[in-house]
């Protein structure tokens, strides 16, 4: 099953998050660069690193942001491992991986918690910083 089987069957209700995650950490998603750095948003004090499951997912994501149609746009295709596990920890403070956000239906969020990131910058284990966050 690819990434996005896996997301469809958690947000139908019938999917392993925990497969899931794992298929994220085996798959090479296409992170947008902006300036030649990695895309991302802040919500709620985490900041989000933007990942898509392939180009016409990208593709949509740039259009809801402003491009034209079939405007081009950078991007690195980045192992999900490598995400969560260096780039994540490297940027400072809570830092998850938002994929397909510009899919409303096919979007999910990996948060920077215990079983996804490293344990030393997860919020819930006190390792990132606001580590109280939820609390």
């Amino acid at each position: 099953m690819e990434l996005g089987d896996h997301i469809a069957a958690v947000r139908a209700g019938t999917g392993d998050p925990a497969a899931m995650v794992g298929e994220l950490r085996r798959t090479a998603v296409l992170v947008p660069l902006t300036d030649g750095r990695f895309m991302s948003g802040v919500s709620n004090g985490i900041r989000w690193l933007f990942a898509f499951t392939d180009e016409a997912a990208l593709a949509r994501f740039a259009v809801a942001r402003g491009a034209a149609p079939g405007e081009e746009w950078e991007y690195a295709a980045v192992l999900g491992a490598r995400l969560l596990d260096v780039v994540a920890p490297s940027v400072g403070g809570p830092v998850g991986v938002a994929v397909d956000v510009a899919d409303e239906d096919g979007s999910m969020l990996f948060p920077p918690v215990k079983g996804i990131v490293p344990d030393a910058v997860a919020v819930d284990t006190g390792g990132g910083e606001g580590g109280e966050a939820g609390r």
